[in-house]
């Protein structure tokens, strides 16, 4: 049976309850349940959006939803068809069942027996384990989805684990080369395959199916409805514009302020330095171990009349001995195992439960009493999936309920808790640095780096894709480790390469962020507190030598000559949710080429990026779409719709501006 009440569209047969109704113009939310009604709002990435009134009519056996330029037909069986005003197809449901021939339609009629969306129900629980299958479309293409460690910027063909690790972000909204984006609105963890016979989305333990979907003539158009939906960062403050400096890690107040006097003393600009984990007496204390940090106060009063911004590392994690784990243990603010102790979930801590309100307020009361009191408006929020032991989903619980229900929310929960205390305090234009982001993450300030990735070409190249696609998923504030986090020696001629070429692409990223963890380490300062933990080597830009230091220094100052036209691009993501740096296809979506186009990519409208990749690589073919290209480095004039040879010898990115725009940007 299917009515309509109050703008939705309600088809219910024997144990299937189905709505759909309009979420934004252009767009629909789909939900299903074998529920007797679906739950609440609290997981759903959505916002609430402005009324629209939709069309609904019978057309022969099919009952039809018009809202805008997208179209929903449920047919008699009811499997979803959704189609553009042309009445292209965009995107079916997948259904082989037995009588499915109509007139007029060609159909299946298959002795498969399946359905689009399948529940299977957990015994005993109220939950089910959920499959949503989708046709394939010929030729189709399919971005976005967040940040895997893969070097595939086109994810056809590709199986995607929806669920949060170290260096892997689950972001759940594809945006399709068939004119369509759609969001898996749903924290579950599962997976998706982008399949060549048939796309198949599932979730292993969820009360109810819940997407939206939104069509769009444009890759623009469908980001910017997707943005609408879920939300746009805030305005990027003008410290993190600049370039950033970070390792793993300074051991000491005074140790930190010697590198920024001396970027200082050497004219170097620097927007944010960084003091990152262990700098506390035990984990869960929120606060600075005055052995090593005796003045935070002071520290960040002289870091800022240097023009610097310190920005402190935050963990989720609450070791047994820290002064707070008794009374959240008697509060009920940590996560919970299913069986077992909870101590050991991050070697010998727990992790806070930032889906319960009460501890969110709990935690940011001790980070605004110890770091934001003190002068810190910037914080690195790391572990933000968390990482769990082994990543063992089922074992873990939170308020809101099983991590295999609802755990990829954490990253978003986690920059939720900071950014309404911030918020609370009177602070605009929020920051805050993650290692993870679910849908929504970005309303909350998040800038979302790929985690603790290796220092190799390989990994540079999985960078790419990463941040391009990160982009898509509606993540415009996007940063890597430059360099990589694991495995880089600073005396090695080799890492050296990989540094610079690294330290070209980073100087045209959304935030420049030099980080890592380089050897050979340096040994701990002490036997307990922020003593105990060894540290790398140096990291700074004149750590590896007189020829890099040069090359740094020169993007360095690109970067803060490109300041007015990144906080261009910084304002258009704040008021559009336009991706900052972003595949051709997005501003060049009438040439079929830029489809094609991988490793090349756009830094807002004007800048054309063709990122080194390979090692030894000292030339490489670029494609310029049409219009008139100027190679920033040596001047030269192209005219696009062709490929052309470009010279990139160590220190030179070959990065073309379109004609009249940013000529006046050139390599020192």
């Amino acid at each position: 049976m299917i009515s309509q009440k109050n703008n939705k569209v309600y088809r219910r047969v024997d144990k299937e309850l189905l709505c759909i109704e309009p979420w934004g113009r252009n767009s629909f939310r789909v939900r299903a349940t074998q529920r007797h009604e679906f739950t609440n709002e609290d997981l759903s990435a959505l916002l609430e959006q402005e009324p629209c009134e939709i069309k609904v009519y019978e057309r022969g056996t099919d009952t039809v939803i018009e809202n805008g330029n997208i179209i929903c037909e449920i047919t008699r069986t009811g499997k979803l068809r959704f189609l553009n005003r042309e009445g292209k197809l965009l995107l079916e449901e997948y259904e082989r069942i037995r009588g499915m021939h109509e007139e007029g339609r060609k159909e299946f009629n298959s002795a498969l027996e399946l359905y689009p969306r399948e529940f299977q129900p957990h015994a005993c629980m109220d939950n089910y384990k959920l499959t949503v299958r989708f046709e394939p479309a010929e030729g189709e293409k399919i971005y976005g989805m967040g940040q895997y460690q893969q070097p595939y910027l086109d994810l056809k063909g590709c199986t995607l684990e929806l669920a949060h690790r170290n260096s892997q972000a689950s972001v759940p909204f594809a945006l399709s080369s068939n004119g369509y984006g759609i969001l898996w609105n749903n924290p579950a963890i599962g997976s998706v395959t982008f399949g060549k016979n048939l796309t198949v989305w599932t979730a292993n333990s969820t009360k109810q199916m819940d997407y939206w979907i939104t069509a769009g003539e444009t890759p623009a158009e469908i980001e910017e409805a997707y943005a609408n939906a879920t939300g746009k960062v805030p305005m990027m403050p003008e410290y993190g514009m600049g370039f950033w400096q970070c390792k793993l890690r300074y051991q000491t107040q005074e140790e930190i302020l010697k590198v920024a006097r001396e970027y200082h003393h050497r004219g170097i600009p620097l927007d944010v330095i960084v003091v990152d984990f262990f700098h506390w007496p035990h984990q869960g204390d929120w606060k600075f171990d005055i052995d090593y940090w005796p003045d935070p106060a002071g520290m960040v009063r002289e870091l800022k009349s240097m023009g610097i911004e310190l920005m402190v590392s935050v963990w989720p994690t609450v070791e047994e001995e820290s002064e707070n784990y008794r009374e959240m243990t008697e509060l009920g603010y940590l996560t919970r195992s299913e069986c077992g102790r909870r101590i050991g979930q991050l070697g010998n801590a727990s992790v806070i439960d930032v889906t319960n309100p009460e501890g969110r307020t709990y935690v940011w009361n001790k980070i605004r009493e110890n770091y934001y009191e003190k002068g810190i408006r910037i914080f690195w929020l790391d572990e933000a999936e968390p990482e769990l032991s082994g990543y063992e989903y089922r074992h873990y619980r939170f308020l809101r309920g099983a991590d295999m229900e609802v755990g990829n929310i954490y990253p978003r929960e986690y920059a939720r808790m900071v950014y309404e205390g911030m918020t609370a305090e009177g602070q605009e234009n929020i920051v805050n640095l993650l290692r993870c982001a679910w849908a929504g993450s970005q309303r909350y300030g998040a800038l979302v780096w790929s985690g603790d990735i290796d220092s190799s070409f390989r990994s540079l190249r999985n960078q790419l894709a990463a941040g391009l696609n990160m982009g898509l998923a509606g993540l415009p504030w996007w940063t890597t480790d430059i360099g990589g986090f694991h495995g880089g020696n600073i005396y090695d001629e080799k890492f050296h390469e990989v540094f610079v070429r690294w330290f070209e692409f980073g100087a045209f990223c959304p935030v420049m962020r030099l980080h890592g963890f380089r050897e050979p380490f340096q040994k701990p300062l002490g036997t307990t507190g922020g003593g105990k933990h060894n540290s790398g080597a140096d990291n700074e830009i004149w750590s590896f030598g007189e020829e890099v230091y040069e090359i740094c220094r020169k993007y360095i100052e690109l970067r803060e000559r490109m300041r007015p036209y990144i906080r261009a691009l910084m304002q258009e993501a704040h008021e559009k949710g336009t991706p900052v740096m972003r595949p051709l296809f997005y501003d060049f979506p009438e040439d079929p080429k830029t489809w094609e186009i991988e490793d090349e990519y756009m830094f807002g409208p004007d800048l054309l990026i063709a990122p080194i990749l390979y090692e030894k690589q000292r030339e490489r073919k670029v494609y310029l779409p049409s219009g008139t290209w100027r190679n920033i480095c040596d001047q030269k004039e192209y005219q696009g719709g062709g490929i052309i040879t470009a010279a990139a010898p160590l220190g030179e990115l070959p990065v073309f501006a379109r004609a009249g725009t940013l000529l006046e940007v050139k390599l020192m």
